[in-house]
């Protein structure tokens, strides 16, 4: 992982933690929806882009999202053979098998 990606990651890590501890769920998960597009391809890192959408999952007492997060965390095992939907932005409201367009303030990052 490239010292640019890693600081954008904990970038996008840390402003929905702030998010999510001001209570702002939906602002926290559109960063950590960046996070994990930053993280597919580094298992721990991906894993903790779930673990915070689960996080959301259950302070808004959302059924789906929070099962869907668990069912994401355990599928983040592909990161470690390179199997992950590039793009995907790692909530239950896609599949997750389904690729997806890079945001283009992200893809230099990829490059």
């Amino acid at each position: 992982m490239s010292q640019s990606l890693k600081i954008a990651f904990a970038k996008e890590l840390n402003k929905g933690k702030l998010l999510f501890s001001k209570g702002k769920f939906d602002k926290a998960f559109y960063h950590f929806e960046r996070a994990h597009i930053l993280s597919q391809p580094f298992y721990g890192r991906h894993v903790k882009s779930h673990w915070w959408m689960f996080r959301i999952g259950i302070n808004r007492l959302d059924l789906r999202e929070t099962l869907g997060q668990l069912i994401r965390i355990i599928g983040s095992a592909g990161s470690l053979i390179g199997k992950y939907p590039v793009g995907n932005t790692g909530g239950a409201n896609v599949s997750p098998f389904k690729a997806m367009p890079i945001p283009e303030d992200l893809k230099p990052y990829f490059e």
